[in-house]
């Protein structure tokens, strides 16, 4: 009998292993299915930039008593701020350091909450449309050391604000905002062109050939409102006029921070 106890509960054991195991396995095997290799890449799309209804405003972007207070600071480093950046407009915002200009452009673009008032995108704000909808739509390129070139194809650190793999015409255009920038040497000095590795362990950029990937990058995102934060700070006269330029004819509406 003794026997016939042990031999019952090895066998229960094992049961209850094998019970386990099955359990887990329907548990995982919808992953396990997913993280099969396709035959071929899918396309990740992003949620298209649909027009919205203006709802009675003729504002894209616009800014009502805004007051942002930074953690361990006694005084708000904006106090009823007010913006309005209609169709269009061209609008310089200069200032001296620590004024709260790259405080501002962050709350427009999303990344920063407001302590008080209202940010509104076409009459809507951002918790009405959602954080992707909105940041799809205002594209940001913030200075130079709160940015980043990933260790990746110069192609993917352009266009990675649109659907991915990109088609022939998204790495059409996205050369053709290359050149028109200043940046048509680099990509002729580069031995693959739009798919060769930057970053820290590939093909390294300058200062102002990183700025400039950076403005290209917001304005491949074909955003309605484009800020640049200090983006042009990098730039000789030259390559500063070009760059103005490209910004000026494509960005549909521009914010541009910079020092006086």
């Amino acid at each position: 009998m003794l026997a016939a106890y042990r031999g019952f509960t090895k066998f229960a054991e094992g049961f209850s292993h094998l019970s386990g195991a099955i359990l887990g396995w329907r548990q995982a095997e919808e992953l396990f299915h997913a993280a099969a290799r396709p035959e071929a890449p899918a396309r990740v799309a992003l949620p298209e930039a649909e027009p919205l209804s203006q709802s009675g405003s003729e504002a894209v972007l616009e800014a009502v008593d805004l007051a942002f207070r930074h953690r361990r600071r006694s005084r708000p480093v904006l106090d009823g701020c007010d913006l309005r950046v209609e169709p269009g407009d061209r609008i310089l915002l200069e200032g001296a350091s620590g004024c709260g200009k790259s405080t501002l452009a962050a709350v427009l673009a999303g990344l920063r909450e407001p302590d008080s008032g209202l940010v509104l995108l076409h009459g809507f704000d951002r918790h009405t449309l959602g954080g992707v909808a909105w940041r799809h739509r205002v594209a940001l390129a913030p200075q130079f050391h709160e940015n980043h070139v990933f260790t990746e194809t110069f192609a993917f650190n352009l266009l990675m604000g649109r659907e991915w793999p990109p088609t022939p015409e998204d790495l059409a255009e996205a050369t053709a905002v290359c050149r028109e920038l200043g940046l048509g040497d680099l990509l002729d000095r580069m031995p693959s062109r739009l798919q060769q590795i930057v970053g820290e362990s590939g093909w390294q950029l300058s200062h102002g050939e990183r700025s400039r990937l950076f403005m290209a990058r917001a304005l491949l995102q074909r955003a309605g409102v484009v800020v640049l934060d200090e983006s042009f700070a990098a730039l000789d006269p030259e390559n500063l006029q070009q760059a103005l330029d490209c910004v000026l004819r494509r960005a549909p509406a521009l914010l541009v921070i910079a020092h006086p």
